[in-house]
């Protein structure tokens, strides 16, 4: 399914109008164009309402999804600039919007560094991780998992073997309040979840019966805190300067997807967030649409 399925016809007619004005009659470059285009038909998927029947309290709650998920203050300046020009583009073709971006707060820039990796970040600390022993292997499965998938890490630790779709390339994940969804794994990441499971697995499990996937030196369940201290001591083996967290991963393959290319509803719909609060946009996006939107995954 294409990200234009989503749109109603009533408000792809405006985005490809939109499209035209800005081609045409502005001259932007192709870049540019396909920018804001990106940038607005993300937005009127995740609203789900006509146009004319978009509210400010609608956009800043978009807003505050971004925010959430952890993209950058600047990207979201970005796409609050375009959706704004779309609005103006609307208003200057007599259509009925009321939408005032006066009222909608700026986004304010953070001094603080984001929750997130670069891309370039994560390869350096997935690279760092050796798998000469079953802990190495253990340890690398684990943080390809939650890169490839972005899984928290109560989500994580609480994986059986039974989770894992072996033949599908797929987790099933039991989120927050019982919720469950399942998210593909990349196919660089899941080779070394199989590994670990085939190789690295039976030496942890010292013939204690456990379907728990991911397990410490002693055969049981490991604890956050020891995954966040195993975290840290890669993160200083690999020289990342950055605070690195058991959310840092989570964040880091939504910001990924996201900033390649990937549909905010999809995304969110693959982190398990509850913020989508009306059925209508279950029904209207489809497993194939969710993982089609996962090519934008950089270990795909």
């Amino acid at each position: 399914m294409k990200i234009d399925n989503v749109i109603s016809p009533h408000n792809l007619a405006y985005l490809n109008s939109f499209q035209y004005h800005l081609k045409v009659e502005k001259g932007l470059s192709q870049n540019s164009v396909e920018a804001y285009y990106h940038d607005v038909s993300d937005f009127l998927c995740f609203i789900h309402k006509e146009a004319e029947q978009i509210t400010k309290e609608d956009v800043v709650d978009y807003f505050v999804n971004l925010q959430e998920i952890g993209i950058l203050s600047s990207s979201i300046a970005r796409k609050r600039s375009s959706i704004k020009a779309f609005f103006k583009f609307l208003k200057e073709e007599n259509i009925g919007i009321s939408i005032n971006f006066n009222e909608i707060p700026p986004i304010k820039y953070t001094q603080k560094l984001p929750d997130v990796l670069t891309i370039k970040e994560m390869k350096k600390f997935l690279d760092c991780i050796s798998v000469d022993t079953a802990l190495g292997m253990r340890n690398k499965a684990m943080f390809e998992l939650m890169y490839a998938s972005g899984l928290r890490i109560s989500e994580t630790i609480n994986l059986t073997i039974h989770d894992i779709y072996w033949n599908e390339r797929v987790v099933k994940v039991m989120g927050k309040g019982s919720k469950q969804r399942y998210v593909p794994i990349a196919q660089e990441s899941f080779d070394f979840v199989k590994n670990y499971y085939e190789n690295g697995r039976t030496n942890l499990k010292k013939n204690k019966e456990t379907a728990i996937l991911f397990l410490n030196k002693f055969g049981r369940k490991m604890s956050r805190m020891g995954v966040w201290k195993i975290i840290q001591k890669i993160s200083l083996e690999a020289g990342i300067k950055k605070h690195v967290s058991p959310h840092t991963f989570r964040h880091s393959f939504a910001t990924h997807l996201l900033e390649g290319g990937a549909n905010l509803i999809s995304v969110q719909l693959l982190l398990g967030h509850a913020s989508i609060n009306t059925t209508q946009i279950y029904t209207n996006i489809d497993r194939n649409f969710i993982f089609e939107e996962y090519r934008y995954h950089p270990r795909k």
